[in-house]
């Protein structure tokens, strides 16, 4: 993730502001628990993703403990992990879980592949181990395969897949005419080659006259210089970007176009909820970002994340910017109420088909794949203007535009899960 100053400041007040959280659970520790096991990057390049996710994990769990905790009295317990990004470091860190007594995994800054090697590790234990099920709860990793010809009974997804958000930004570029020559470029996994996929297939079907006119891919978080690629966009004409780029590529491809005064537009599923974007995109000086999720800082008339977000910032000194992950255990907690029991495989039937009336409106876990269908707000990072974006954020004049607002019925994609049900 980006080296900047902000970033650095910003480290020292998370750590802090998480300690504060998590005290809360040592004084609980007599009490009967839940053991939820939160797995994601805690070090190396994208540490500052799952120190955020973190954050908005504990602030949830400490609010349901603070409530009065899961029917009965039991507390939720967050267990801490370190995926370190690598799809075995994360099948360590789920025996330790296990062996530490976790009955849930909270997980999805780490990418779908690991992800995907996590849910495949769950399915064989959960075969081997009748009666210490547990659940994996997947709250960024966006790959449609999760919920599609991978799909497990024991894995929720609570992100707005890939397909779906690749289809509200296809809607948005079919009303933008000034959009011509597209270039793909994208990290060289799974789901960056799926964002490249489905921005060709979407997006050529919304608007057949787009020219695609380049696309390449590159190794996920080890690419110290995109001037090369900025160079060979600008060759092929480009004025758009479909890039699925994240974290530190994503921040270091706006500075390479930045320097090279570069005016592009780029579409991303999710960039701009990671801290430091809004910086890069106003240090670059040149381009837009826009990106797609259930809500984004400064949207108008969400009253409900508003609240949250103001009590957020005064217990942890940092900013609210994913609903979806401070949602997700709450989501569990709903349905062990609903089950009325902790048991893993009554809490996954719980949780099939459940309505929630979440601080983003209404959403529904979809019974038949385990996809949450949520709302999602198609937005820029631009300047303050007074009118369509009034504050800035990260410490800049930049802050997020509206662009459009679909709900999830309708981004809701087909679904190839055939799956099977204990």
């Amino acid at each position: 993730m980006q080296a900047s100053r902000f970033l650095a400041r910003r480290a020292p007040l998370a750590a802090l502001a998480l300690a504060a959280l998590c005290g809360a659970v040592a004084a609980q520790s007599q009490r009967p628990t839940y053991k939820l096991a939160y797995i994601d990057p805690l070090s190396g390049p994208f540490a500052n993703v799952g120190e955020l996710m973190l954050l908005h994990t504990q602030y949830a769990v400490d609010d349901i403990n603070a409530r009065g905790g899961l029917p009965g009295g039991v507390q939720m317990q967050l267990l801490r992990f370190d995926s370190k990004l690598s799809a075995q470091e994360s099948q360590s860190a789920l025996q330790a879980a296990i062996d530490q007594g976790a009955q849930a995994i909270v997980t999805g800054g780490s990418g779908s592949s690991v992800v995907a090697a996590l849910v495949t590790a769950v399915n064989r234990w959960n075969q081997r181990n009748p009666g210490r099920e547990l659940l994996v709860l997947n709250h960024s990793s966006i790959d449609p395969d999760l919920t599609g010809k991978a799909c497990s009974f024991w894995h929720f997804q609570t992100e707005a897949n890939t397909a779906m958000k690749m289809k509200a930004i296809a809607n948005y570029i079919k009303k933008t005419p000034a959009i011509q020559k597209m270039y793909l470029l994208n990290q060289d996994y799974a789901h960056g080659r799926q964002w490249a996929s489905y921005g060709r297939q979407m997006v050529g079907l919304a608007r057949p006259d787009i020219q695609f006119v380049g696309e390449a891919l590159h190794p996920i978080g080890r690419v110290k210089d995109f001037a090369p690629y900025v160079a060979n966009i600008r060759q092929s004409g480009a004025d758009s970007v479909i890039t699925g780029n994240w974290g530190t590529d994503m921040n270091l491809l706006l500075k390479a176009a930045g320097d090279a005064g570069y005016n592009l537009r780029y579409f991303n599923h999710s960039a701009g909820s990671i801290p430091g974007t809004v910086l890069a995109v106003s240090q670059a000086k040149a381009g837009e970002l826009t990106w797609v999720a259930e809500w984004h800082p400064g949207e108008a008339g969400t009253p409900k994340v508003d609240a949250l977000a103001k009590a957020y910032k005064a217990r942890t000194g940092q900013d609210f910017l994913a609903p979806r992950i401070e949602m997700t255990p709450r989501l569990l907690a709903a349905a062990i109420a609903k089950a009325g029991s902790t048991d893993s495989p009554k809490v996954a039937r719980a949780l099939e088909d459940l309505s929630y009336d979440s601080v983003v409106g209404p959403v529904r876990m979809r019974a038949e794949d385990h996809q949450l269908l949520l709302p999602q707000v198609v937005n820029t990072i631009a300047p303050v203007d007074g009118k369509a974006v009034k504050v800035g954020w990260e410490g800049t004049h930049y802050g997020f535009r509206t662009d459009a607002v679909y709900t999830g019925n309708e981004l809701a994609q087909g679904t190839e899960c055939k799956m099977a049900r204990p």
